[in-house]
């Protein structure tokens, strides 16, 4: 018994959170590798277009609820995120006419694009902040649990509880369905093995009479669904707070990277490995631990490696190491 209970210790303190986190660090690294694979620039404001994209699922949100509306025991989020993905495409588009466009003509170099990014970064955020407020805003309504702690005592007869919160459910089935809906898109259809054919090579595209217009606008709607989807689905799980996105940048990039930066496998591999990563190295293991081990060998500290306020210099070591021994990463992507 004692071992079932450390088991479902394990579960609810780091196996689910870690894969509900995993599936939202790959959706957001599907973005970034999207982008470097593509239009062969690191997008350093994906993180604020996510957070864009789930300010206005937000606002939708909201407005739903002043009216009644309602998607019974699921989030009002959900009926929301349509509207917020096109606010979200709208924006990126819109970018891409006034700002990146210009770029692309004058064939800037990559690390030009990068430093344009961090300024349209700059814009989004503030644009962001000014519209919705720096602070915590909490959207989340419906049924909150999947199986509650109490339910799961009951059922079992176990001394330790089992919590799967609705967001967590939501999280991993809505990242399986557009994860498996963006791989038959770019394998199956005409315009997906065009975006294909761009990135592997863009001169023998060109020849081949492929739009790259019509690739680089696709490539935008694509990113900016996925995007949305992700900071919603971060958002509902945990919390939205537009600063919080900026620092989601560092494991979207690390998960992109770690996995092969323009390989779509190795983004969604590279999401749980650094959700996982993060997870593990900052959780206080005792009561895993005190279930696990004889009494005489129960730890009396946390057994915590990193405190949670240091999750993200995990993200920031497995990166430094990924890009000193396998810059070109799991998957063997573009090499960094």
């Amino acid at each position: 018994m004692d071992l079932l209970n450390a088991f479902v210790a394990l579960a609810n303190f780091v196996l689910i959170p870690a894969t509900a986190y995993g599936a939202q660090l790959a959706l957001g690294a599907l973005g970034v590798t999207l982008i470097y694979g593509i239009l062969r620039f690191s997008n350093f404001a994906h993180g604020d277009t996510m957070a864009f994209g789930a300010m206005i699922t937000v606002l939708f949100t909201w407005w739903f609820q002043s009216m009644g509306i309602s998607f019974g025991p699921l989030p009002t989020a959900l009926l929301a995120l349509p509207f917020g993905i096109l606010g979200c495409i709208g924006l990126v588009l819109l970018t891409d006419r006034v700002v990146y466009r210009f770029y692309r003509a004058q064939k800037a170099k990559p690390v030009i694009l990068v430093i344009v990014s961090m300024g349209v970064m700059f814009v989004m955020n503030g644009l962001t902040r000014f519209i919705i407020g720096p602070d915590d805003q909490r959207f989340a309504d419906g049924e909150r649990f999947i199986v509650s702690v109490r339910s799961f005592k009951e059922m079992t007869g176990l001394s330790e509880g089992l919590a799967i919160r609705t967001t967590q459910g939501i999280t991993v089935v809505t990242a399986i369905v557009v994860v498996a809906a963006l791989f038959w898109f770019l394998n199956r259809t005409r315009t997906g093995k065009s975006m294909r054919a761009y990135s592997d090579n863009e001169d023998l595209a060109l020849l081949s009479g492929i739009n790259p217009e019509r690739v680089v606008m696709v490539t935008w709607v694509i990113v900016a669904t996925l995007a949305t989807v992700a900071g919603v689905l971060y958002g509902l799980d945990k919390t939205f707070k537009p600063f919080v996105y900026f620092q989601l940048l560092l494991p979207i990039f690390a998960a992109a990277i770690v996995g092969g930066l323009g390989n779509p496998l190795g983004a969604i591999a590279g999401g749980f490995v650094i959700a996982f990563s993060e997870v593990t190295v900052t959780y206080a293991w005792k009561k895993v631990l005190v279930y696990a081990l004889p009494a005489p060998l129960e730890p009396d500290g946390l057994v915590q490696l990193l405190s949670t306020d240091y999750k993200f210099a995990v993200s920031f070591v497995i990166l430094l190491i990924v890009l000193i021994f396998k810059p070109t990463g799991l998957f063997k992507g573009q090499s960094v």
